[in-house]
């Protein structure tokens, strides 16, 4: 079975409606021989913040050092999403090889009219998942109600009802102290629910529960919280007190409301793992929630947030609030049993609004929303059939001081970020066997590989995009004599994949019928369009003078001042032999050098933060004014600030912006910024990670940490990104993400490879102390892929290895007359 099939398996369920009451998700777990009766559960329910409060939750727990499973819902993009394991998404194997276990089970039930629905099914998948990973704690959100609810099936160890409104009003009561008793149902039996709620509703709540942790605003409740307003654009500090215990922290939400949400979130992981307090300070300030009160840019003011009811449209207008800009723009898409009028009501005016619809079955008609919002008083309303599109003329028509934003529910904000988030990945297409390989990855029918493998030796291009705009996109290319093989996975409401075949110039053909005014369809494909054309590299604008990597591979050269690095810890922890050791670099030719205090090799022990900055800032402070770019090699912010104080001019992140504050630090500094993907930094020994396809797995994950990078300030030309060829990686990956470095170009920003003297080179017969040739040799298949700058120890050999990659694949543009 592949993994379309799989998935399409699992959306195919969609059409049985939602039903209550826990026995049809226990009988088939019963049937998974019940891989959750291990695992401890912490349960989240709530009509508003579920998710935010569980993904913050996730966040505390592992920044204790705990495996965390989280399960939300609904997704944005990818299915995957709805259940991830320490912040990973299931792998494509695991839901091929759930399906595969499960399918003649439920069609035996289907025959019986007794079929699980889609979400139990996804919440056993959740199960199955989390007890095959040996997660240390499973944080689930609740679909509906909580009663009845599939998630229902455990017995959790600690359970919140984060608020209550009017919803679901047909399946879990008519009022709000209904649907409070329903919602409470999730109570640990042996720990108190934590809630948000009040009044009658609380009142309700403890009629079912019985022993609650109040949270709140009040001096009243048992937690208090305080919102402190926004420390940033993208941020807002929160205070939460309890007995015995204070958080002051940022939240990257937000919005009063997330004060709350913080709060229970604190509370209940104290409650499983007494969490200390620098862990939840820094687990919560982590816990960014894609779409929820989303900045994506301040040039003008851009802001998606997936409120879907009336209740969440108050909160968001009462957060805009706190936001100074001059008109307000709306992209609009809702479903259609949501209360429209009310919706709109409680948002604030709009300048302009843009109804469209997200390709769902379930998504009100454009028309329809139309209408509400010209009788809520907006003057000027249009349409639009596709979310892309009309965020694009809503962009096109803002000013900078204006503010747009997405919302009416999570489906049109994940259309409307897949603006910043999809890529086309440029495939490197050398035989039959590399275009079969490209085309398998797309979930292509075999037939169809067989019928265009041939095809594909030009330039391939893979990309995901919605069914309807991938229809499309064949016909334009096959038009002009180009190949397009889609996914056989072809449902209009979820992405697929695409492989792009053609010559340089038939791409460049459909780029241009995609941006072609004329042929303007609604379906959003000029955003494709300008993605195409980054991917096949027809525009050239080149990167930022700043850097010398702008027309060249640059060579940086590590300069580790610490004692323990793996392979130089100790020669240079003097500052005489650091400084020394850089200008013979420099000498050699390297254009960039890093300076790292601190050792990530396997089981190395944490340097404080005042020790390492004792290291690294007085080496940068002697090379200042050096012909190089400055570079320190640090995880921490502390650290980063001081030495960009000191006159470094890039931060290279090994551990990818797990420090909350580093992507700030940088901006502030207008520095440059390295993010490299890490499962584990220090490196974990022996640790075991799954990937589908290492090298699209890696950008999917990269993709995340470079919006971080960008909603913080940085443009992607100050961004540099590192596929971490080590850490995390077999062996035989790292080659693959070396064989592969080009394919990292999706990302639109420039690539490191640092592979300098690593174990990986024991895959091809090199001892430790034999790896300087390897190195060399990986450094010239590195340039010659196309990597901005490759991290080495020994400089001269390796810049004459870069240079000969260079000038064998242009003489006449790369020469170093001696």
């Amino acid at each position: 079975m592949e993994y379309h099939e799989a998935a399409d398996f699992l959306f195919n369920l969609r059409r049985f409606r939602p039903k209550p009451g826990t026995e049809s998700t226990a009988r088939l777990l019963a049937h998974l021989e019940d891989p959750h009766d291990s695992i401890d559960c912490v349960q989240i329910a709530g009509s508003n913040g579920k998710g935010s409060t569980a993904r913050m939750v996730e966040r505390a727990l592992r920044e204790d050092g705990l495996s965390v499973g989280l399960y939300t819902s609904p997704h944005l993009e990818d299915l995957r999403e709805r259940v991830r394991v320490d912040g990973r998404k299931i792998p494509r194997s695991a839901v091929r090889e759930y399906v595969e276990a499960v399918r003649e089970y439920v069609i035996e039930r289907g025959a019986g009219s007794e079929s699980p629905t889609f979400f139990e099914t996804m919440t056993a998948l959740a199960l199955w998942h989390f007890g095959r990973e040996d997660v240390d704690v499973a944080v689930l959100e609740v679909g509906i109600g909580g009663r009845y609810d599939a998630t229902s099936v455990v017995d959790p160890i600690a359970s919140a009802v984060t608020s209550v409104t009017l919803e679901h009003t047909g399946i879990i009561g008519d009022t709000e102290e209904a649907i409070a008793r329903d919602k409470a149902h999730v109570a640990p039996s042996d720990a108190p629910l934590v809630t948000g709620v009040t009044g009658s509703a609380l009142e309700a709540v403890c009629e079912v529960a019985g022993e609650v942790v109040t949270v709140g605003t009040d001096d009243e409740s048992d937690v208090r919280v305080d919102y402190r307003g926004r420390t940033n654009h993208t941020e807002a500090g929160v205070s939460i007190r309890a007995d015995g215990w204070t958080v002051e922290t940022n939240v990257p939400l937000p919005g009063r409301h997330q004060a709350e949400n913080a709060g229970i979130a604190a509370v209940l992981a104290r409650q499983v793992a007494d969490v200390s307090e620098p862990a939840l300070e820094r687990g919560l300030r982590s816990a960014h929630w894609p779409g929820r009160f989303e900045v994506v840019d301040t040039d003008p003011l851009i802001v998606l947030d997936g409120a879907h009811n009336p209740g969440a449209c108050e909160t968001l207008a009462e957060t805009l609030e706190t936001y100074a800009y001059d008109d307000l723009h709306v992209v609009f898409g809702a479903m259609h049993d949501k209360d429209h009028r009310e919706m709109a009501a409680a948002l604030p005016t709009p300048e302009t609004v843009i109804a469209a619809e997200p390709p769902l079955d379930r998504a009100e008609d454009r028309d329809v929303l139309a209408r509400v919002f010209e009788e809520a008083g907006a003057t000027d309303v249009r349409t639009n059939a596709d979310v892309c599109d009309a965020l694009e003329i809503a962009l096109t028509g803002a000013d900078g001081d204006d503010c747009v934003l997405v919302t009416g529910s999570l489906f049109a904000v994940a259309e409307a970020r897949s603006r910043w988030t999809s890529a086309g990945i440029p495939k490197r297409i050398r035989d039959l066997e590399d275009a079969r390989n490209a085309l398998a990855g797309a979930d292509v029918d075999e037939r169809e590989i067989r019928r265009t493998d041939a095809d594909a030796v030009h330039r391939v291009v893979k990309t995901n995009l919605r069914a309807r705009q991938a229809r499309r996109l064949q016909r334009e290319l096959l038009r002009l004599g180009g190949e397009c093989s889609l996914s056989t996975r072809t449902r209009d409401d979820e992405r697929i994949d695409a492989v792009l075949m053609g010559t340089l110039a038939q791409l460049r053909r459909l780029t241009e019928a995609l941006e072609d005014p004329s042929s303007d369809r609604g379906d959003g494909l000029h955003d494709v369009a300008r993605e195409l054309r980054a991917a096949i590299e027809i525009d050239d604008g080149g990167h930022s003078t700043r850097f010398p990597w702008r027309d060249r591979t640059a060579v940086m050269g590590i300069l580790n001042v610490t004692p323990d690095s793996f392979h130089d810890g100790g020669a240079y922890d003097a500052v005489p032999d650091a400084v020394a050791r850089a200008e013979e670099m420099i000498e050699a030719g390297a254009d960039v050098i890093d300076v790292g205090g601190e050792s990530t090799r396997p089981g190395a022990d944490p340097v404080p933060i005042a020790e390492e900055i004792d290291r690294v800032v007085p080496v940068i402070e002697r090379l200042e004014g050096a012909d190089a770019l400055l570079s320190v090699d640090t995880r921490k912010a502390a650290v980063a600030d001081a030495a960009l104080e000191a006159g470094a001019d890039v931060v290279n992140d090994v551990s990818g912006l797990e420090d909350p504050e580093m992507r700030f630090v940088v901006a502030d500094h207008d520095a440059g910024l390295i993010l490299m993907h890490s499962i584990d930094a220090p490196v974990v020994p022996d640790r075991e990670v799954s990937y589908d396809d290492v090298v699209e797995d890696v950008i999917d994950q990269l993709t995340e940490r470079v919006l971080l990078a960008e909603k913080a300030g940085l443009d992607r030309e100050q961004i540099v990104v590192d596929p971490g060829i080590g850490f995390g990686k077999s062996a035989r990956e790292n080659f693959e993400l070396l064989g592969r470095v080009d394919e990292f170009r999706a990302l639109g920003c420039p690539v490191l490879v640092g592979h300098s003297h690593k174990s990986m080179f024991g895959h091809v017969g090199c001892r430790a102390d034999e790896r300087l040739e390897a190195t060399v040799a990986a450094s010239a298949i590195a340039a010659d892929r196309g990597a901005d700058i490759v991290r080495v120890h020994d400089v001269p050999e390796n810049v004459a290895a870069v240079r000969t990659a260079l000038a064998a694949r242009d003489p006449d543009r790369y020469g170093w007359e001696s």
